[in-house]
């Protein structure tokens, strides 16, 4: 086996390690971008590398960007006293996506999970806790995606904040093991609309 060879197929195992993507799809995507370097290859590197050195999380709400603080925790205008706590990135993208939500967000970076020791310290829930009172929140929208970890974190929280703020969650149309990253946007934002008191 040559060196270019084993770089192929090292590319190939790290390619299939993403989600979505198994040896097979990541074989044909490798070789595509192969055979197409000078137009996919070297840009997708570049832009990667430039990603990789740029991107950091925000030190407020745990979104990415490219500075200390994102521009929905940056923005006056965010600051309605609403915060919409979700289980990661995708999800806030998602939520943006729809237009409609109009306040700011925290990112807890996944659900709480006692196989997999995350509690709520590695979730950042007392962080959550401190915004609430710092900010001045008046309502915590629980928008984590309806599976039965989302939900035990969503009342795990919700025990934390009971009598600080109005909670409430996303309404009818988020379905039962649904994720907010899969939803179309008039999915979520009927749900947004419709959301209720806990």
């Amino acid at each position: 086996m040559t060196e270019a060879t084993s770089d192929i197929d090292a590319l190939i195992e790290m390619m299939a390690r993403l989600p979505g993507l198994g040896p097979r799809s990541a074989r044909r995507a490798v070789l595509h971008l192969i055979a197409r370097r000078d137009l996919q290859l070297i840009p997708l590197a570049d832009q990667m590398a430039r990603v990789a050195s740029t991107v950091r999380e925000c030190v407020v709400c745990g979104n990415l960007g490219s500075a200390d603080r994102c521009d929905i925790c940056l923005s006056e205008k965010r600051a309605n006293g609403e915060l919409c706590v979700v289980e990661d990135v995708a999800d806030l993208w998602a939520m943006e996506r729809s237009g409609v939500f109009r306040g700011r967000y925290h990112v807890l970076g996944g659900t709480l999970s006692a196989l997999d020791a995350v509690g709520p310290d590695e979730l950042g829930i007392p962080k959550l806790v401190r915004r609430v009172g710092d900010e001045g929140v008046s309502e915590v929208i629980l928008a984590l995606n309806a599976t039965v970890d989302g939900q035990t974190t969503a009342h795990y929280i919700a025990d934390q904040l009971e009598g600080r703020v109005r909670l409430t969650s996303l309404a009818q149309g988020v379905p039962i093991g649904g994720e907010l990253d899969y939803l179309d946007d008039g999915t979520i934002s009927a749900a947004l609309r419709a959301r209720k008191d806990l």
